[in-house]
């Protein structure tokens, strides 16, 4: 039996980019993502509903997201749906479903404005080098919308 686990999403953040490394020097960014669905009920009336998922990004791909996203920004990602379980303090049993951001663009300022559209490939130069030295780069300041000159891929 073939097996295929890919998740397209396009939301909101829903807090700031949270940027860790792991033992190994590699970056690892974790972000909430709200996704909305609008729809007309039986009755005729207007619906919404949003579905909060989590993320996580690795490598190159981690720092991006940290340096160019913040809360309320838009960002389109690709990945993979992971399940994570561990033992809480307490001693129960706790799991979680969360997306593995493989790609992701950047896309146009919250409210449906104009920006630059960016795109990283996992499989670029870019989107696999990286570490705490190249954190430190020249750029604009986090959250700001990146131009075409300040995005380093």
């Amino acid at each position: 039996m073939a097996n295929f686990n890919k998740v397209l999403l396009i939301g909101n953040l829903t807090r700031d980019p949270q940027l860790s490394y792991l033992p190994s020097q590699t970056p690892v960014v974790e972000f909430g993502l709200a996704v909305n669905r609008k729809w007309t009920g039986k009755d005729g009336q207007s619906k919404d509903e949003t579905c909060f998922v989590d993320c996580r990004a690795f490598g190159r791909l981690a720092e991006n997201i940290n340096k160019y996203m913040s809360k309320g920004r838009p960002l389109f990602v690709e990945g993979r749906l992971s399940y994570d379980t561990w033992t809480a303090q307490d001693g129960s049993k706790r799991s979680r479903h969360r997306v593995v951001v493989e790609n992701f663009q950047f896309l146009g300022a919250p409210g449906g404005g104009a920006g630059s559209d960016s795109q990283v490939q996992p499989g670029s130069p870019d989107a696999s080098r990286g570490g705490p030295d190249d954190a430190s780069s020249e750029g604009p300041a986090k959250g700001a919308q990146p131009s075409d000159d300040d995005i380093p891929f």
